[in-house]
C-alpha cells in the first residue's frame, strides 16, 4: 500500500511538472511566436535579419608605447612634485631613459619605478634606462586586444543598437555584428563609434619654442622632447607640445554633452582623485602658460592658465554638432582604446537575405517536423502522439528559455534546432522500443514502462551528455554563429532528456488503467 501511494505521488508530480512547462513555454515563447510588443522576444542574429558585419584589426605594438609614455608620465609628475632635477626625457617605442642630478634622488625615482611589474630598469651613471620585459610586451598585447573588445562592446550598447555581437578572433582580430544596421547613416556612425580611439591627453605647450612651431620639422620638434599637432578645426594652425603628458584618459571617468555661455555644445569631463590631484598641482605651478587638450592626436583647445584648477573637472570645446559630442561622449565614457583598430574587411547582409533564410529554416523544421509525427503515429500508435506531443514542448521550451534570457537567434541556431527535433524524437524511439520489447516478451504493462525507462535511460543520458559536453565547448571557444549553435542544441538536449524521461513517463503511468485494455493502440504490440 505505501509502494503504491509513492509511485501515485511520482507520477502526479511528473505530470504537474509536464503541465507547468507546457504553460510556462507557452507564456514565454508566444510573444515571439506572434511578435507581439509584450513580453520577452527573441532577438534575430544578423544572418536573419540583416544588418552590418565588421573585421578589425588591432595595432596592438601602440599599447606598448602608450603605456611607456604613461609611465614616463608618472614619472615626471613624481619629479615634479618632489622638486627632484629630470632632464633628457627620451622615449621610443618600448623603453625610456632619462638623466638626474642626485643620485639619492635616482634611489627614489627608482624605488617608485620597481613598483610597476614588468619592467627592466638598468643605470649607467646618473642615467637611467627603462624597457619591458618580452613576456610583459605580449601581456600589454594581449590585454589591448581584449580591451578594445570590451570597449567596443560598451560604446555599441550605449548607441542602444539590440543584441550586437563583439568577439576576439584569433591573435588581434575582433569581429563584430550590428544586426539592425540598414542606413548608411547608422553604419557610419557605428563604424565612427567603434573605431575612435577616444584618446584624451592634457598637455603642456612648450612656450619656450612655440615661436618656432611653423619653422621646423616633426623630427626636428622630437629633438627637443616635444610633438608637433594640428587643430582640430582644420585651421592649420599648429602646437608644439611636450611629448610626456600630463595625464591621459585613464584618470577620466565621467564625460557629458553640455552647453557653454555661447549656447555650444562642448563635451565636460570628470577626473579622479589621481587625476584631480596630478591636473591641480599643474595648474597650480603653470600660471600664466598653456594647457592643451587633445583628443586623438588633434588639440581642441589650449586656454592660458589663469589660477589652480581643482576638482578634477574641465571641458572639450570645438564646435562639435550634438550628434558628434554624444558619440565623443559615449566613447570617453567607455574607455579609450589602447590601442588603435582599423577595418580589414566589411559585409552588409539585406534583410531580405534573412528573410529567406528564417523561410528556408522554417521549411525545413516544420517538413522534418511533419514526417516525424507521420512515422511517431504511424508506427507506434497513441504512444507516437505522446511523443509528438513531448516534442512540441521541447521546441517550445528551447524558444521559451531563449526568450526569457534574451538570446540571439541565428541561423545556425535555427539548425540546432532542427537537429534537436531529430535528437527528442531518438530518445522517445529508444524508450517506446524498450517498452515494446518487453510487451512482447510477455512482462506485464507496469513492469515494461518501468524496465523500459530504466533501460533506455542510460542510452540516453549517454548519448545525450556526451553531446552536450560536445556544445558546452563549443560555446566556449566557437564565436558568433558557433556559439548560437552551441546555445540552442545546449537548451535542446536539457529540454528533450526532461521532457522524454520525466514527462512521457508520468503520462504513461497515469493512464496505465487505460492502457491494459488495447496494447496495441498504444505501443503497436
Amino acid at each position: 500500500m505505501k509502494h503504491k501511494k509513492q509511485d501515485t505521488v511520482k507520477v502526479n508530480f511528473r505530470i504537474i511538472l509536464f503541465i507547468l512547462a507546457i504553460a510556462l513555454s507557452l507564456i514565454f515563447s508566444l510573444p515571439s511566436f506572434l511578435q507581439t510588443k509584450d513580453g520577452a522576444k527573441i532577438a534575430l542574429g544578423l544572418d536573419l535579419q540583416g544588418g552590418l558585419y565588421m573585421l578589425l584589426g588591432v595595432k596592438s605594438e601602440e599599447a606598448v608605447k602608450s603605456k611607456m609614455k604613461s609611465i614616463a608620465s608618472s614619472i615626471k609628475y613624481t619629479a615634479t612634485k618632489k622638486d627632484f632635477l629630470i632632464a633628457n626625457f627620451n622615449l621610443k617605442d618600448d623603453s625610456l631613459s632619462f638623466d638626474m642630478y642626485d643620485k639619492d634622488e635616482m634611489k627614489i625615482i627608482e624605488e617608485t619605478i620597481k613598483k610597476i611589474k614588468g619592467l627592466v630598469i638598468s643605470q649607467n651613471a646618473l642615467t637611467m634606462f627603462i624597457s619591458f620585459t618580452p613576456e610583459e610586451i605580449e601581456a600589454i598585447k594581449t590585454f589591448a586586444v581584449m580591451q578594445a573588445v570590451d570597449t567596443i562592446r560598451n560604446r555599441l550598447d550605449q548607441f542602444g543598437l539590440a543584441e550586437p555581437s563583439v568577439s576576439k578572433q584569433g591573435k588581434d582580430k575582433i569581429a563584430v555584428e550590428l544586426p539592425g544596421i540598414k542606413t548608411r547613416e547608422q553604419e557610419a556612425r557605428a563604424k565612427d563609434l567603434i573605431s575612435r580611439p577616444a584618446n584624451l591627453v592634457l598637455m603642456s605647450v612648450d612656450e619656450s619654442r612655440s615661436g618656432l612651431v611653423n619653422s621646423i620639422t616633426p623630427e626636428e620638434a622630437s629633438r627637443y622632447g616635444d610633438i608637433m599637432l594640428d587643430a582640430s578645426d582644420g585651421s592649420g594652425v599648429k602646437y608644439l607640445l611636450s611629448e610626456i603628458p600630463i595625464l591621459d584618459g585613464s584618470k577620466l571617468i565621467d564625460a557629458r554633452i553640455s552647453f557653454d555661455e555661447q549656447n555650444q555644445v562642448v563635451i565636460g569631463f570628470t577626473l579622479d582623485n589621481e587625476g584631480a590631484n596630478i591636473f591641480g598641482d599643474f595648474t597650480a605651478k603653470n600660471v600664466g602658460n598653456r594647457l592643451a587638450v587633445v583628443l586623438d592626436d588633434k588639440v581642441y583647445s589650449a586656454p592660458v592658465i589663469r589660477e589652480r584648477i581643482g576638482g578634477g573637472r574641465g571641458q572639450i570645446s570645438g564646435n562639435f554638432t550634438p550628434e558628434e559630442a554624444t558619440n565623443i561622449a559615449i566613447a570617453l565614457r567607455s574607455g579609450s582604446l589602447l590601442a588603435p583598430v582599423f577595418l580589414e574587411e566589411k559585409r552588409s547582409v539585406g534583410p531580405s537575405l534573412g528573410a529567406d533564410s528564417i523561410k528556408a529554416s522554417m521549411l525545413a523544421l516544420l517538413s522534418g517536423f511533419i514526417a516525424v509525427i507521420a512515422f511517431m503515429v504511424f508506427y507506434y500508435g497513441v504512444a507516437g502522439i505522446v511523443s509528438v506531443v513531448a516534442l512540441l514542448v521541447n521546441i517550445l521550451i528551447i524558444v521559451s528559455v531563449m526568450a526569457f534570457f534574451g538570446a540571439t537567434l541565428t541561423l545556425p541556431g535555427m539548425a540546432g534546432i532542427v537537429l534537436t527535433v531529430g535528437m527528442a524524437v531518438d530518445a522517445n524511439v529508444i524508450i517506446n522500443e524498450r517498452i515494446r520489447e518487453l510487451l512482447i516478451s510477455g512482462e506485464k504493462l507496469g513492469k515494461s514502462i518501468k524496465n523500459g525507462y530504466k533501460n533506455a535511460t542510460r542510452a540516453i543520458l549517454d548519448a545525450n551528455i556526451t553531446t552536450l559536453l560536445v556544445a558546452i565547448i563549443l560555446y566556449a571557444y566557437g564565436t558568433g554563429t558557433i556559439k548560437g549553435f552551441a546555445v540552442t542544441i545546449s537548451i535542446g538536449i536539457i529540454a528533450s532528456m526532461f521532457t522524454a524521461i520525466l514527462c512521457t513517463r508520468g503520462v504513461y503511468d497515469s493512464m496505465k488503467n487505460i492502457m491494459k485494455h488495447d496494447k496495441k493502440m498504444w505501443f503497436g504490440v
